[in-house]
Order: structure tokens, then C-alpha cells, then sequence
């Protein structure tokens, strides 16, 4: 066993984060939180959270919510009949650059939870500073593959993804040389099985349905696309390195069996386990160890039926449209991400059909300028601003024509 871990969590109030401080509650033993990070958008939770683990230093993504947090850290110790000249309050950093600040304190793992964009500079920082990144924000490698490539070292990276995570876990079963293909599962989203026809006028509402997992409404309308798991392609790419054609996606409604490797002699390794996140995380927090009781097992004593289909690419074109994206570079697959936010947001509010999403998306591609591939974190802004408004021009054209 390792010895005691020192973590920052970024994004400690989503619902990456609080599965994160549940293991670390659990295990106090391995784990000790110096340094929590997020948004803003729940400063009570955040004041508990960083008193509860008596940390050194929060940090909040908007600056104007520091006065709210300071507010926020009194009524939790009064709440805790703490009186006020009896506890030392954390350190408040504040701003745009206060998740990167954060991944640069001192500690061993960086947990990277934020949400979008955002996430791209803490992780460039945690690398820098040689942290371990536990990593389950997806834009960092899909819009700034190459800026990630150029410093990460091997194996400082470990995803959070339940699908990277049971491919890292595979991927010990033999060498880099002898890996023939990936193979992502998915579990289908809400629409799993329709086929393209049967897409035309889905609400919505159908596509917030998920039948496994509990997300946001991003990911979720993500999943019911298929966008979710061709950004996780990507991700595979830029993970594991191996190349683009090699890279399968499998639809498996029951989402126990996250992902398979399949190697050069006709062996496939699978990973399977109950839908629980707190497994990858608490693997990505501790690795190249487990954390024993981390979340339920497969119950054995039980019958089981897993069922594994091919994609229909044809009703979901989004994950062959993400591997011309990867493989083409020069910014696209952070073209492709940014622009697919804008229309997920335009079907959301009733601008767009279910089908434009994706149709939008090959539409911005289409017509996208040979940006070179990203050297800074601008270049991967300007071409994600450049994606946007593209696509709200996209979709008010399609508006007028319809």
C-alpha cells in the first residue's frame, strides 16, 4: 500500500467532486485534501466541503462570489458551534486563473472535474508542476490534444472516465505492441436502437430520459447523439495512442462491461462493474493501487444477460464524424466540441431538431479554416469562438429555411 495521498480537487461540487470527497471520507487513512476548486455556483457546499476537510486553500472560478464564500465559511462554523476566532480560515484565490493556480499547489494528485473549456489551463498547470492528473474533464484532450501531448510525461495522466478507466485497466493485460483494438462501450442514451427515420421529431424531454447514468443535461442530450461517445474516442486516441481506425464503438444497454481491449492474438480483455463512478475515481486518486470497497461488485451468485450491438452509424454519424475530426487535427476536434455545445443548447430551447445537432456539426466542419494545429490555450479559444458563432449562423439559416 501507498501512504497518504495529498489531493486538490477541482470541480469539488459537481458530481465528479462529491463522489471524490465520499471516498476520501471513507479512506482516511490514503487520502488528504490540501486544495478545492470550483465554479462558484454553490458556495455553501463548498464552504462545508473545505471546512469538513480542513483544507488550506479554495479557490472560485468567478471572483465576484468571494465575499458570498467568506460569508458562507461563517455560517458553516457557526453551524459547526465553532466560535469565530477559533478556526483558521482557508486561503481565497478568486478569477479566471484560479483552478490553474490550484493545480499548482503542492500535492500528488490533481483531480480535474471541472466542466468545458475551463478545464484546459488547470490541466496544462497540474502537468507542468509534474502532479499526477486524475483527469474526467473530457475537453482538456479532445480541444487541446496537442498542448497536453507536448508535456505530458508517461503515465501522468489517469482518466476518470468509466470507459478510459476500464481501458487503463485492460490495457496492464499486455503491451502496447500487442493491442489490435479498442473497443468503447455505450450504452445507447435514450434513443438506443431508433433508427435515423425514427429520430425526426424526438422533443427534448425524450432526450433528457437517460436510462443508466444520472448527468447534466449536456452530457446526457450527448449521450442520446452519440456526441458523448465520439468526444470519448478522441479521448482514447489522445490516451492510449492508438490510431483512429482501431477504435470501436459497441452499444451495451446494461452498462456493466465499460470498455474492451482486444489484443493481436484473439484475446479480449473486458472490464465490468456495477454503474458506479466512485470506482474509476477512486482508482484514478490511488494509481497504480486499488481502493478496497471503492463500490459494489458484480454480484456473482445472480444470472446475468450483457448484450453487445454494433453502432447503427447511420442514425448516430456523430463518432465517424469525430474521427475525421481527429484525424484531420488543425483545432477540430475542438471545433467540433465547441460548436456541438451551441447546438445542444439550440435544441434544448427549441431552435433546432434532434437530428440538426449532428447535421450542424458536419455542416461547421464542412466549411471550418485550416487553423493551425493549437501552441497556446488562445489558439484553442479562438478556434472554439470561431466554431460558436459559426454554428449559430448554421442553425439561423437552417431556422429561416425551415
Amino acid at each position: 500500500m501507498g501512504g497518504m495521498r495529498d489531493l486538490v480537487l477541482l470541480g469539488s461540487t459537481g458530481s465528479i467532486g462529491t463522489q471524490a470527497i465520499d471516498i476520501v471520507r471513507r479512506n482516511p487513512d490514503r487520502f488528504r485534501v490540501v486544495a478545492l476548486g470550483a465554479g462558484g455556483g454553490n458556495v455553501a457546499l463548498l464552504a462545508a466541503q473545505a471546512l469538513e476537510l480542513g483544507v488550506e486553500v479554495v479557490g472560485v472560478a468567478r471572483s465576484s462570489v468571494t465575499q458570498d464564500l467568506q460569508l458562507a465559511f461563517y455560517a458553516e462554523a457557526q453551524k459547526r458551534g465553532w466560535a469565530t476566532g477559533d478556526f483558521k480560515l482557508p486561503k481565497i484565490v478568486a478569477g479566471p486563473d484560479a483552478m490553474a493556480e490550484l493545480a499548482r499547489w503542492p500535492c500528488d494528485v490533481v483531480l480535474n472535474g471541472v466542466v468545458g473549456s475551463l478545464g484546459l489551463a488547470p490541466t496544462l498547470a497540474a502537468l507542468e508542476s509534474g502532479r499526477i492528473l486524475a483527469l474526467a474533464n473530457k475537453e482538456s484532450l479532445v480541444a487541446g490534444g496537442p498542448l497536453v501531448r507536448r508535456i505530458a510525461k508517461e503515465g501522468q495522466i489517469v482518466p476518470v472516465d468509466s470507459e478510459h478507466s476500464a481501458l487503463a485497466q485492460c490495457l496492464r493485460g499486455g503491451t502496447a505492441a500487442e493491442v489490435r483494438r479498442l473497443v468503447l462501450t455505450a450504452s445507447g442514451g435514450a434513443f438506443r436502437g431508433r433508427r435515423r427515420e425514427e429520430l425526426t421529431n424526438v422533443t427534448p424531454e425524450e432526450a433528457l430520459k437517460h436510462p443508466t447514468w444520472d448527468m447534466g443535461p449536456v452530457v446526457t442530450i450527448n449521450s442520446a447523439t452519440m456526441v458523448n461517445k465520439a468526444l470519448e474516442v478522441i479521448e482514447a486516441h489522445e490516451l492510449f495512442g492508438v490510431p483512429y481506425d482501431d477504435i470501436e464503438v459497441m452499444v451495451h444497454p446494461q452498462s456493466v462491461l465499460h470498455s474492451l481491449v482486444e489484443f493481436t492474438d484473439g484475446s479480449t480483455l473486458a472490464q465490468a462493474s456495477p454503474p458506479d463512478m466512485r470506482l474509476p475515481i477512486a482508482l484514478a486518486l490511488a494509481w497504480p493501487e486499488r481502493v478496497p470497497g471503492a463500490a459494489a461488485a458484480v454480484d456473482w451468485t445472480q444470472a446475468h444477460n450483457w448484450e453487445l450491438r454494433p453502432l447503427d452509424h447511420e442514425a448516430f454519424p456523430a463518432v465517424e464524424l469525430a474521427k475525421q475530426a481527429g484525424r484531420a487535427g488543425r483545432c477540430r476536434p475542438a471545433i467540433y466540441n465547441a460548436a456541438n455545445e451551441e447546438c445542444v443548447a439550440a435544441f434544448v430551447s427549441g431552435r433546432l431538431p434532434f437530428l440538426g445537432i449532428v447535421d450542424t456539426l458536419e455542416q461547421v466542419l464542412a466549411v471550418a479554416p485550416d487553423f493551425a494545429d493549437p501552441g497556446t490555450v488562445e489558439d484553442v479559444l479562438a478556434a472554439e469562438a470561431w466554431a460558436r458563432a459559426q454554428a449559430q449562423r448554421t442553425i439561423e439559416t437552417m431556422a429561416e429555411g425551415a
